[in-house]
């Protein structure tokens, strides 16, 4: 049986221009290729997810406009459950403005929109039935965020967390969490402690372990991840490839992980898993369009 899903989080439009490099504050510089893409942490991940076989149902707030419309067609082509995706003519859809050098490196400007109008109240007890894991991004009001951390905590649902983009999260939410995946940014700005060492990434990690989470994964670029819990500490390694867009790298790995430990794979295998995944999408332009497919895997 696949895994069953929940992906509550934001849904953006991409309008992405490659350049070779990015420019300075006041510099013009001339682009190259322009692409627009469906995005957004949530969406990329509910489709990862979706695409490497499991069962999705994805939770978000658009516009009543070109792009909620877009996003909307394009959901149902991957196979994801969106009836309970709202539309709203009170804000415009989330947008995001993406540069990316010769070096497959980003740059990204997001207008939340409709993102942020998420509300607690626009989630109906129905969209947490029958559900394995809840997978959460910072791209939807925080108060957002508690309320689903606190229901699934009383449903017995387990919660992970990419806490992107970066923010100061209090301990109640933390306490609830499952498993948590910052890369090193996030990690440092949570915990105070820059995971640049084998020995920092366990004391930041062991932060994590003392507000509640039981499960740490620290995401590391082309250097891996680092997987803390009572069975491991170690850095599992990274597939080598050469970038051409890092865009939505560590969306692919949440959604890939998040399916693979609800398939009931351990938890390295589930790392090795979703690093693989997100090394091959860095090989592709775009967000959700990068997102490889299960046979892609096998």
């Amino acid at each position: 049986m696949s895994a069953r899903i929940l992906v509550i989080g934001s849904s953006n439009t991409d309008m992405v221009i490659k350049t070779k490099e990015f420019p300075q504050p006041g510099q013009t510089v001339l682009g190259q290729t322009f692409l627009m893409n469906p995005g957004g942490k949530g969406a990329n991940q509910a489709v990862a997810a979706a695409r490497l076989g499991a069962e999705v149902s994805f939770v978000a707030k658009v516009g009543k406009d070109i792009f909620g419309n877009e996003a909307l067609d394009g959901f149902k082509r991957e196979g994801l459950n969106t009836d309970y995706i709202l539309q709203t003519a009170d804000f415009p859809s989330g947008v995001a403005s993406i540069i990316v050098n010769e070096n497959g490196e980003n740059q990204i400007v997001v207008a939340s929109g409709a993102n942020m109008d998420l509300k607690s109240s626009d989630l109906t007890d129905r969209i947490f039935d029958n559900i394995d894991l809840v997978l959460l991004q910072l791209e939807i009001p925080l108060a957002t965020i508690q309320y689903i951390v606190s229901k699934c905590n009383d449903l017995k649902i387990k919660v992970i967390l990419n806490p992107a983009p970066a923010v100061k999260l209090d301990d109640d939410l933390l306490s609830g969490i499952y498993l948590i995946t910052p890369n090193e940014t996030e990690t440092q700005l949570l915990t105070g402690i820059l995971p640049d060492s084998p020995e920092s990434m366990r004391e930041a990690a062991l932060f994590f372990r003392n507000k509640g989470i039981e499960n740490v994964i620290i995401t590391l670029g082309k250097n891996g991840v680092y997987l803390f819990n009572d069975q491991y500490s170690e850095i599992i390694p990274a597939v080598t490839v050469v970038p051409v867009d890092t865009t939505a790298a560590g969306d692919i790995f949440n959604g890939a992980v998040v399916t693979a430990l609800a398939e009931g794979k351990n938890w390295i295998d589930a790392c090795k898993f979703a690093c693989k995944a997100s090394a091959i999408s860095v090989t592709r332009m775009g967000a959700q369009s990068s997102a490889p497919y299960q046979h892609e895997l096998n």
